[in-house]
């Protein structure tokens, strides 16, 4: 069995677990997400923690059970407090912000760019050059945060572009005559 799924996931007060036929569902103050589940893993919920066990002894059970576990806990953790990923802007000139539906970009192109707020995501603007995307799936988070950073990745000369607020960029020295 892996290492991380001997560990129980706890259930804080406020977060319901509900295990159905191949699927697990948590409901949180920030909402409700569900997990499909595998038949080598055995989930079971008992006195606010779940426990993770494999059917059989095969290698791929022994995964599965780890990663579940991890998928199962990051669900508890993004329903009970959420999770964020802070962006960058840096460039003369380059600005974001929320319109509606939509984050504007304006990253030194000819165009402006629009990128879509999917559903389950939330995205803030406190300055011109700070973009937060908060949501409770913690996968979705991180897509549209790499999906935001892709329109205009960090060059390696001056370092301009889209970034993550803890990333470090290593900046090259330019060619000598």
């Amino acid at each position: 069995m892996s290492r991380i799924a001997k560990y129980p996931v706890v259930l804080p007060k406020g977060i319901e677990a509900t295990i159905s036929a191949g699927q697990i569902s948590i409901k949180g103050p920030l909402g409700s997400l569900t997990q499909a589940l595998t038949d080598k893993v055995r989930v079971q919920q008992d006195e606010g923690q779940l426990t993770f066990t494999v059917t059989d002894e095969s290698r791929e059970a022994k995964a599965m059970s780890g990663t579940l576990r991890a998928l199962v806990a990051n669900m508890v953790a993004g329903v009970n407090t959420g999770f964020e990923r802070k962006l960058n802007l840096v460039g003369v000139g380059f600005r974001a912000q929320v319109q509606g539906n939509a984050l504007k970009l304006q990253l030194g192109f000819s165009h402006d760019i629009l990128h879509t707020i999917p559903e389950g995501v939330k995205i803030e603007c406190p300055t011109q050059t700070e973009v937060i995307v908060k949501g409770s799936n913690k996968q979705v988070v991180g897509q549209v945060a790499a999906e935001i950073r892709a329109y205009r990745e960090p060059e390696p000369y001056k370092g301009k572009g889209v970034r993550y607020a803890d990333e470090r960029v290593i900046i090259k020295e330019t060619k000598k005559k």
